[in-house]
């Protein structure tokens, strides 16, 4: 995309800006410079220790006014200094561990270079504020000032012109837009020039790269650890506290009517009828501890062969037809697969059905799949039955299910489902 002029006039009026900071920086990498040097001299000898973290906090402030000032200029520099260690006495101990920390750093000497080549390079930055001041200059001459000024009998040099008449004005006025058209094109670059300068010795080399990503994956590896253990615990708490309780009441209820059985048939019955709701909730319990569970079948080998295999594991007569591109996210294969188990699941219990037919495929960044079966139809989600818990549980990943099911016909159920699913919303149901 090609820059417009107003583009490249801010770019210049901001490199200016930012130069003029990056020059006053230099000035002050002089004292920093200086000082920093002699508190590190006398800390060697025990006496300056309680004045270098102040230094250093001064330095590394210092520094990263100038990373942030090259990010502006286009080129990002990371914080290459090792972390502070925790818990730091406020006493001789804790600061003697402070400035070991200091000192043992590569950064700190490295910002000490940056310090003494700045005093010079830094001062680059005034440059872009240079060219506009001598381009206005000309351009003043130009309008008429060099009248008075020729007027004592010498004129104005202007670069390689004496303004003392008006051709040599407007010879100036050139002199002086081309002074200004170096400004432009000239300043964003002195600018980019510089932020280099600062990548290279106030970058991370790539010993403390590899040092920070060994840090990184350490607390990465440690927070998943944690997140993994929390969450074995929360099963075993829900299966301790629900299912498993459910089950155990579940027993004791069928041995209720397995003594009843002779006595009173229909209080036989109705024991029945509460160990078979019973059961149902038990179901739905269990189904909501493994809900999000990635199964092993997915992860060994992919949501096509997973599917394959609830057609196998079925006793109905299953067909599979998977058009997937390779690897999806976790969180849609789980969602569709167990999706797609529990249609399967109605169908076994309420169809009626021989055989059935299960096609998945992605189109428009959008997993679909459906599942036909034979059966007799009359499929309605909103009869309370399993339907319209897979619908708010699709719902809650911002898939959908629609079900054509005619009464006497074959029962046509699709789901869909964003293939850059990341986690679930949080559901009202």
């Amino acid at each position: 995309m090609p820059v417009t002029w107003r583009g490249r006039l801010r770019r210049a009026t901001l490199a200016t800006v930012i130069g003029v900071a990056v020059a006053a920086g230099a000035l002050l990498s002089i004292v920093l410079f200086v000082t920093t040097a002699y508190v590190v001299v006398i800390a060697a000898i025990g006496i300056g220790f309680l004045a270098l973290p102040h230094c250093t906090r001064a330095v590394r402030g210092l520094c990263d006014l100038n990373r942030r000032a090259a990010a502006y200029c286009g080129v990002p520099v990371e914080r290459p200094y090792r972390p502070e260690p925790e818990e730091i006495e406020k006493d001789i101990v804790g600061w003697t561990r402070r400035c070991k920390w200091i000192l043992t750093d590569p950064a700190t000497w490295r910002d000490l270079l940056w310090l003494l080549l700045n005093c010079v390079v830094g001062l680059l930055g005034f440059v872009p504020a240079g060219l506009l001041y001598y381009a206005g200059e000309g351009l003043v001459l130009a309008c008429g000032v060099w009248k008075p000024v020729a007027a004592g009998g010498q004129g104005r040099w202007y670069a390689f012109v004496t303004v003392d008449s008006w051709p040599a004005a407007f010879a100036a006025a050139a002199l002086a837009l081309a002074v200004l058209a170096g400004w432009v094109f000239l300043g964003p670059l002195v600018l980019k020039g510089h932020a280099h300068f600062v990548r290279v010795l106030l970058g991370p080399t790539r010993e403390s790269q590899l040092a920070s990503r060994v840090r990184h994956l350490t607390e990465t590896r440690s927070g998943a650890l944690d997140f993994q253990a929390a969450e074995l615990r929360r099963i075993e708490r829900d299966l301790h506290d629900g299912t498993q309780a459910r089950l155990v009441s579940l027993g004791l209820q069928l041995g209720a009517v397995d003594r009843k059985l002779a006595q009173d048939p229909e209080e036989a019955r109705r024991m029945l009828r509460e160990a078979r709701t019973s059961s149902v909730r038990a179901l739905s319990e269990l189904r909501d501890v493994v809900r999000g569970i990635h199964p092993p079948v997915l992860a060994e080998r992919g949501l096509a062969d997973a599917l394959r295999a609830l057609g196998l594991a079925s006793p109905l007569r299953v067909t599979v037809v998977a058009d997937l591109p390779g690897k999806l996210p976790d969180p849609v294969e789980s969602a569709v697969y167990f999706a797609v188990s529990e249609l399967l699941t109605n169908v076994l219990k309420h169809a009626d059905a021989r055989h059935v037919e299960v096609i998945a495929w992605c189109a428009d960044d959008t997993l679909h799949a459906r599942v036909t079966d034979d059966g007799h139809g009359g499929a309605d989600a909103s009869a309370g039955s399993g339907l319209e818990g897979i619908r708010r549980r699709l719902a809650s990943f911002d898939g959908t299910l629609v079900i054509d099911s005619p009464r006497g016909g074959p029962t046509v159920m699709k789901l869909e489902l964003p293939c850059a699913l990341s986690s679930p919303k949080t559901s009202s149901s």
